[in-house]
């Protein structure tokens, strides 16, 4: 799998928790950011709100884009 490098700035008190919680897991602390995010993006998947939005938004983008193909 491709990896892309993303900079992210937390708060320190974040910053020193997730730590933490990487070494008491025994995991580095980009794999438990990775874990969080894939949790994050699988909860939304299963979000009825956010599947209304991600409609939403297609059809905007299918709008303009067929705008800019004329």
């Amino acid at each position: 799998m491709a990896t892309k490098v993303l900079s992210l700035r937390l708060p320190e008190e974040i910053a020193v928790e997730i730590t933490a919680v990487a070494r008491v897991n025994g995991v580095s602390v980009s794999r438990a950011i990775r874990m969080a995010i894939e949790d994050y993006v699988a909860a939304e998947r299963d979000n009825k709100a956010f599947k209304g939005r991600l409609e939403k938004r297609l059809e905007e983008d299918r709008e303009l884009l067929e705008r800019l193909a004329k």
